[in-house]
């Protein structure tokens, strides 16, 4: 699912990697109410997976991922990698 029409990024990660992304990322969690975000690989693979209905992707450079509000996930190193997430909210 796209992030909706008009909604504007809000705020930006550091860029992380395999040996720097923060533990909360790497078990389940959800967004807000209302606060969707991009997950954009630069290098490498992400894995992408979503509790609830169960779901799973790899995400690379160029196939980022959504994460829908209100949503549990959590992201997975495959290897060497390099991201960060995009938070977006409607203006």
């Amino acid at each position: 699912m796209p992030i909706p029409a008009g909604y504007v990024p809000s705020r930006r990660t550091p860029v992380f990697t395999q040996d720097t992304v923060p533990p909360a990322l790497l078990r389940a969690q959800e967004t807000k109410g209302g606060a969707w975000a991009m997950i954009h690989v630069l290098e490498g693979k992400l894995r992408y997976r979503i509790e609830t209905p169960p779901s799973e992707s790899t995400l690379e450079p160029g196939r980022p991922g959504v994460i829908e509000p209100e949503v549990r996930h959590h992201v997975e190193p495959v290897g060497p990698v390099r991201f960060y997430l995009e938070f977006h909210r409607a203006p």
